[in-house]
This record gives C-alpha cells, sequence and structure tokens, in this order.
C-alpha cells in the first residue's frame, strides 16, 4: 500500500505534517509531501480536512506488516511502525527497546517496557515468566497494551489563577482535557479519556497523554484562563511567570500554623489566599495568643470568624488583589488606634507588605522591619517546592486480559482481593474500587520514557500482573507458556 496526497485537493495547511507520529511529511511548495518513511498508519488522513490523502495498492519491496495493533503499519527496512517500538531489521520486526527487568516496585519479576504486545488479545501474553521468592512460586505476566480508556491526571502546585473548573484545556487549539477540581495548594487538570481519545482530535490527545507521562514539556491553553507550560517534576510556569512555592495552607491555616509568631510582631496580618483569606487579630488562633480584634476590616467577604472569600485572579496569593494596599478595605478607627502595624503577605510570603494606620485613619506603607521579614521568610521556609507531577489513569480491564488467562473475570476478581498485584512499568499502582480494572499510578515511579501512542488512538502502557503460580492456575492462566525468569533476564 502506498499514500499520496492530491495537489488538486490539498491546501497546504501543513496539520498532516504536526500530526504525523514519524515526521514522514514534508510541506513544499505549499502542497504536503509524502516521504518514504511513511508506514500507512493513517493519521494523515484522520486530520485532513480536505479528503486530500489517498491510498493506493502497491507492492514495496521488504515491507513488513506489524500485527502488534489494529493499525497494522506497513514498516519498511530500516523503519520503525508509527509507535516507534518496532523496528524492521530486513528479516522481521523486532522490538526496538530491550526488556526492563527492574521497576521502583519489589514485584513484578520484570516490567512490561519493552515487553511488546500479543495482538489479537488472545493470544498469550509476549512474557510470562516464573521464579521462586521466599520458597513461593511467583508468576509475572507482562504486556505492552494499548489503552482506549485512559488519560493522566496533572496536579499543578500553584495558587495562581488557571481558568474555572470544567473550563476546556487545549494544546494547539484542540481540546485535550478540562481543569478539575482545586485541591489543597493544588490545580488540577484532567487529559485524555475514552471520549476524547475517540473524537476528532483523538491524536493530538493520544499525543498529549504520553508527552506528559514521560515527562516532555507540554504548553497547553485554558479556555478564557491561563496559559500553562507544564513538566512533571519541573516548577510550573503560568503566564510566562514560573512558579516556585506550593503554599503552606490556606490563609486561615497559616495564621493558625503561624499566629504566636505573628502576634510577636505585628498588630494584624492579612494572609491573601485564593480560597480562605485569614484575618489574624479577629482569628481563633489570635485570640488564643491574646490579640483582640484590631479594627482592620479585608477586602473580602466574610465566611466566619477571621475566615473571608477573596476573588480569583491574578494577583497576589491568587487573589485579584494586586496591590497590598488594596488588601486592607478599611479601618474602624473606634476600635483601633493610630501607628498600629498590618502586615498584609501571601500563603507562599514570596510577597510582603507592612502597613500603618494615622490618625486620621489612613493606611499607609512603611518599610518592612527585620523581625516582621524573619515570620514571612519562617512561612515560606516551611513551603514545599512548586512542582507539576501527574497519575496515569487507566483501565485494563478488557479485551488484554485474555493473555494472561483464559477466564477473564477471575483475574479480576484476584486483582481486587488483592491475590494479583498489578503494577505499571514496575510501579505500584491504586486500584480504584467497584467492578473492572481501573487504577492509577505515579508516573514518577514507572520506568523513564515507558508509554507510547498507536494511531488507533490509544495509549500504550506497559502492564504487569503478578501472583503465584498456584493463584495462576486457578485462574486459568497460560502454564504451558511459563518460562523461567532468568531466560529474558538482561543486565542484571
Amino acid at each position: 500500500m502506498l499514500v499520496r496526497v492530491d495537489p488538486e485537493l490539498c491546501k497546504g495547511c501543513g496539520r498532516c505534517a504536526k500530526e504525523c507520529p514519524l515526521e514522514a511529511i514534508s510541506i513544499v511548495d505549499k502542497k504536503a509531501v509524502i516521504t518514504e518513511k511513511c508506514v500507512v498508519c493513517g493519521v494523515c488522513s484522520k486530520v485532513c480536512k480536505y479528503n486530500a490523502v489517498l491510498r493506493e495498492e502497491s507492492s514495496v519491496p521488504g515491507v513488513i506488516k506489524c500485527t502488534s495493533c489494529p493499525v497494522q503499519c506497513e514498516v519498511k527496512p530500516g523503519f520503525t511502525g508509527a509507535c516507534k517500538r518496532y523496528v524492521n531489521t530486513g528479516e522481521k520486526l523486532e522490538r526496538n527497546r530491550s526488556l526492563v527487568t527492574k521497576g521502583s516496585s519489589p514485584y513484578p519479576l520484570i516490567t512490561g517496557v519493552g515487553a511488546g504486545t500479543a495482538y489479537p488479545c488472545c493470544r498469550p501474553a509476549p512474557h510470562i515468566v516464573q521464579d521462586l521468592r521466599d520458597g513461593v512460586e511467583v508468576v509475572t505476566v507482562v504486556t505492552e497494551a494499548p489503552l482506549s480508556y485512559s488519560g493522566v491526571k496533572v496536579k499543578i502546585d500553584t495558587n495562581y489563577y488557571i481558568g474555572e473548573e470544567g473550563a476546556r484545556v487545549r494544546r494547539d487549539g484542540r481540546v485535550v482535557g478540562m481543569v478539575d477540581t482545586e485541591e489543597y495548594g493544588s490545580k488540577m487538570l484532567s487529559i485524555g479519556g475514552a471520549n476524547l481519545l475517540t473524537g476528532k482530535d483523538g491524536i493530538i490527545v493520544a499525543r498529549t497523554i504520553v508527552d506528559i507521562c514521560n515527562g516532555e514539556l507540554v504548553k497547553l491553553k485554558v479556555e478564557n484562563g491561563a496559559t500553562l507550560e507544564i513538566q512533571v517534576g519541573k516548577h510550573p510556569v503560568i503566564n510566562g511567570q514560573e512558579d516556585r512555592k506550593m503554599r503552606v495552607g490556606c490563609g486561615s491555616a497559616t495564621i493558625g500554623m503561624f499566629a504566636r509568631q505573628l502576634a510577636k510582631v505585628v498588630d494584624e496580618a492579612i494572609i491573601l489566599d485564593h480560597h480562605v483569606i485569614g484575618l489574624l487579630s479577629e482569628h481563633m488562633a489570635g485570640e488564643e495568643v491574646g490579640l483582640k480584634w484590631s479594627g482592620v476590616i479585608p477586602n473580602a467577604r466574610k465566611s466566619t470568624r477571621g475566615r473571608y472569600f477573596g476573588e480569583h485572579g491574578n494577583g497576589w496569593g491568587g487573589t485579584n488583589i494586586s496591590d497590598p494596599k488594596q488588601a486592607i478595605a478599611k479601618v474602624d478607627m473606634s476600635v483601633t488606634k493610630a501607628g498600629i502595624k498590618i502586615l498584609v503577605t501571601e500563603t507562599t510570603g514570596q510577597k510582603a507588605a507592612l502597613f500603618t494606620v494615622n490618625e486620621q485613619g489612613e493606611v499607609i506603607e512603611i518599610p518592612m522591619l527585620l523581625e516582621v521579614q524573619a515570620v514571612v521568610d519562617l512561612i515560606n521556609a516551611n513551603c514545599e517546592e512548586a512542582r507539576v507531577s501527574a497519575l496515569f489513569v487507566g483501565g485494563t480491564g478488557g479485551s488484554a486480559r485474555a493473555g494472561v488467562t483464559t477466564y477473564p473475570i477471575k483475574l479480576s476478581k484476584a486483582v481486587h482481593s488483592g491475590d494479583a498485584k498489578l503494577t505499571i512499568g514496575g510501579a505500584d499502582t491504586f486500584v480504584m474500587p467497584g467492578g473492572g480494572i481501573n487504577f492509577m499510578v505515579d508516573v514518577e515511579k514507572v520506568v523513564p520514557k515507558a508509554f507510547t501512542w498507536v494511531p488507533t488512538p490509544a495509549t500504550v502502557a506497559p502492564v504487569e500482573y503478578t501472583m503465584t503460580k498456584e493463584k495462576y492456575a486457578e485462574i486459568g492462566g497460560h502454564l504451558d507458556e511459563i518460562v523461567d525468569v532468568s531466560t529474558v533476564r538482561k543486565g542484571e
């Protein structure tokens, strides 16, 4: 099979070239040109809006059709398929990454990274190995499984406002996910999922999932919100600003933790935070250390005693307050006295300003005092580094179970009962309750660069099931396919 582009229909938009997983398309004189790297994976025809991509029957010497997934790439000698896992050596297709045997968990016996894929799923898994551990015969079954039901949960430690919950998240203008819930000191993104993977922009969705899981830098845009530059293990960059500190707690919690130190150096403190703004003297922690309400009223909506709701924004603490003086709405001069010291700071202590009040009740900024800055620095020192982290979320309760057992439901039950341990790329997983085998795994604990994607589209994850040999027999495992682990281990 050959792929060519109809020059009459091609508009030279370049989308096919951008999406091609093998960079097998060039734009020449404003027309797409297919190069010899092409494996007829179908990505270009899926993304072309002008139906300019044509297929023609043709015989190419040395081409081997890959059967590791439904795409069935036609791979020329010396080249790889679209997933970049298999190379045509001139005689056969071979996995071009050595089997990685060790992961971060003591089990499995080997990982699925480099294992290859058995497809269709009715075939036994690529590797089924056994070993003796503490006098018990143990079996691990591994495969690299294409998972349509998959995505990634991205945790961004930041106070910066990124957008409304539920807002769509785009990459290169196309929807790849949405803003999820806001967790304690972090913003969450949900990227991928079956509906987006099977939608019109499934190719870029699959690529985004894999790029994030493999630790690549990814640029995203939240609809009506921020521009994000995220890379697992690195500081997040929001609207071009690198965020280095994760808040120690909300404004109320910060006062609860540092009320004693704050009360020794100021009469009042307003801790700005996008969730809860804290007012020291009114807070119960302030009373606990001997303070009475100062008469200062913060620029926020009151929730409960010493706790206020602010408005999201790009200002201090993720609020809409860009000038710290704006944090003080007014001062009740019937309660307060001239000369009091008012600290305004963030929950990270990265920004701080000191104010006083004159006889007329006017708020005036004064130079920061060393003893006040020391408490701000204490707050900052108790903050963790802001970073991006991610959980790969997938479901392995489908047909890939047939490569493990002839009785798939028994594998599912064994996983939920704890009789079979599911790992991904050698890393421990959290298996969600209920039916099926839905899991989450910290991508930083998985063997590096363990994920890829196929143009079905789906993400490809290294999957391992480990159990006793007795249990494996009980669930209908492929006993005839078991080999000793020493036959596949390399480099240990």
